[in-house]
């Protein structure tokens, strides 16, 4: 088991310190780009394959993005407390291993839990898609109903209010043939419009974008209570718990969070597993490549 000597520690360690400047950083452009309605998360969140916006560089990008410029109280809440748990746990961890190799397992941490995210993305849409075909060859209002309550969450998105807008319409006139304009507006829904008079493209549900640094983190965490597991962390600075059970419990609450995907909840809850499971196989592996480093 891996013993540390916090003496021989430096407090803010390089590769931590630039990582909540560079996270900072961009925070700061997303504000004020938005101000010039520029959203940085189109060109740098993480998207579907399927979206407009998507290019490749994301898997890397957005884990330098936190929330959104016109939410500035939770963009900020959102990245302090990704840093904190980034200076809390990753210092140790750097001092550890040093540099390069924390650096290393971050940025593996980050790509795997968007790869994991993006599985779970292309599963639930997958599903969407199926739903939809399936309702193409019986566009009944009753039908039309189902679809809504088991494929669509009500939100400010302007095309999931557009399908609800059509469902009322539909049910106070039930003998109106109103078919072609759902299945169009479900297809608006998944894939976006282009509003022609105006030139705005109103994003889909594929163009969601994912931003955070949250994977990585939870990879680092993963890291430090498989590392030192019986190192006490006090809950609410006043209750004792040790480092191996936070983080099984964290593990537990993220599983079930991600099953239950409540409506409302746009936590990317298979995005941190992804890090704590990815971060649990390279431990494995440098373990095996150089056991000195952790036993």
């Amino acid at each position: 088991m891996t013993e540390f000597r916090p003496g021989r520690f430096q407090i803010l360690p390089p590769i931590v310190k630039n990582l909540i400047i560079i996270n900072s950083i961009m925070v700061f452009a997303q504000y004020v780009l938005g101000k010039f309605g520029i959203d940085l998360s189109d060109y740098l969140g993480l998207h579907y394959w399927k979206s407009v916006y998507f290019k490749p560089w994301q898997y890397l990008t957005h884990m330098f993005l936190h929330g959104s410029y016109y939410n500035v109280n939770a963009t900020l809440t959102h990245l302090f407390s990704n840093m904190f748990a980034l200076w809390m746990f990753g210092s140790i961890l750097e001092n550890v291993w040093g540099p390069k190799r924390f650096l290393t397992f971050y940025i593996v941490c980050g790509l795997g839990a968007a790869a994991l995210h993006m599985g779970v993305l292309a599963y639930e849409y997958r599903v969407i898609e199926q739903a939809f075909t399936q309702y193409q060859h019986n566009a009944t209002l009753d039908q039309f109903n189902l679809f809504l309550n088991q494929r669509v969450q009500m939100s400010g998105n302007p095309l999931s209010m557009q399908l609800y807008e059509i469902a009322k319409v539909w049910s106070n006139s039930p003998s109106q043939d109103l078919a072609n304009e759902s299945i169009s507006a479900i297809n608006q829904y998944l894939h976006g419009l282009n509003y022609k008079p105006t030139g705005q493209y109103i994003p889909g549900i594929y163009d969601e974008a994912t931003v955070g640094a949250s994977g990585a983190v939870f990879g680092i965490l993963f890291a430090f209570g498989y590392l030192f597991p019986n190192t006490l962390l006090y809950l609410y600075f006043l209750v004792p718990i040790k480092a191996k059970y936070v983080v099984a419990a964290y593990a537990l609450f993220e599983l079930y969070a991600g099953i239950q995907n409540s409506a409302g909840d746009n936590v990317a809850h298979f995005a941190h597993l992804g890090g704590m499971l990815v971060g649990f196989i390279l431990l494995k592996i440098w373990n095996k490549q150089n056991r000195s480093n952790f036993y």
